[in-house]
């Protein structure tokens, strides 16, 4: 298959301005999400809960990441929890107060791209309309497990940043950009500007990914469960692409399909 041009910068007027603070400070929870929130520069905090449990066991970790702009850790009782997060939280101890993350833009992404040679291959995850939280947190994990660049989703029907979705990320939402855009189709056209295939996921698809794959910068666009890609996502797609399934499994929860598409594109 004929390869893509060489990048090039792209058009600043084909996506949308990715740096916005959606609503205000959000409670994450959970050890892995807490501490790689603290570890962060970019994540600015307000205040630390925790239960002398937690305390005990992640303490010299916490006393690491202490001071600075960083808050001072409030010891409380695990009841206490329920007061600022949902009853069936599977909060481990410990429960940070931050705002969001100010993401980049998706030009500033494809830019950083341009500039240096990636160690892996260039992947960006673009998810057309997926909602849930759980299922966009493990694709962030995913994300980061396998060196993709960002994860790409519309600024509307689309789960925002929250301590649900850090908790699923387990620490990966500190470390993969999650850029939001107003018009998917248009950030699919500044990404084949950038040098980069678009290749979506389809169960009704002919080709199996490996046979699809055209190799070099890819961008893997997957949709909602059930209704799947929509139509002008999947008009602007290069490649359309199936993971196959042995019956009686037909097809793959999203989370899961994103981390074996990536898995396969980038692990050689």
């Amino acid at each position: 298959m004929t390869k893509r041009k060489p990048p090039k910068p792209p058009n600043s007027s084909r996506v949308s301005p990715g740096k916005t603070r959606p609503n205000g400070p959000f409670w994450l929870f959970g050890a892995h999400a807490v501490l790689a929130a603290l570890a962060n520069p970019r994540r600015k905090c307000h205040r630390l809960m925790l239960t002398p449990e937690a305390e005990q066991r992640h303490g010299a970790r916490l006393r690491a990441l202490s001071g600075g702009d960083k808050p001072v850790p409030e010891r409380v009782k695990r009841g206490n929890f329920e007061q600022f997060l949902a009853p069936d939280s599977v909060h481990q101890g410990l429960a940070l107060l931050a705002d969001p993350l100010i993401q980049p833009h998706l030009e500033e992404v494809l830019a950083g791209y341009a500039r240096q040679a990636p160690s892996v291959r260039p992947v960006i995850l673009v998810l057309d309309q997926v909602t849930d939280p759980h299922n966009v947190g493990a694709m962030l994990r995913s994300a980061a497990a396998f060196g993709a660049l960002a994860v790409v989703a519309p600024g509307r029907n689309a789960a925002p940043e929250s301590g649900v979705l850090a908790k699923a990320a387990s620490g990966a939402l500190e470390a993969v950009p999650y850029v939001g855009v107003t018009n998917l189709v248009r950030a699919l056209e500044a990404m084949k500007q950038a040098g980069f295939w678009s290749l979506g996921l389809a169960g009704e698809a002919e080709r199996s990914l490996a046979e699809a794959d055209p190799g070099g910068p890819l961008a893997l666009i997957l949709g909602a469960e059930g209704p799947g890609l929509r139509r002008l996502t999947r008009e602007h797609c290069d490649l359309i692409a199936r993971l196959p399934t042995r019956p009686p499994i037909e097809s793959l929860n999203v989370s899961n399909a994103a981390a074996v598409a990536l898995y396969a594109l980038t692990i050689k």
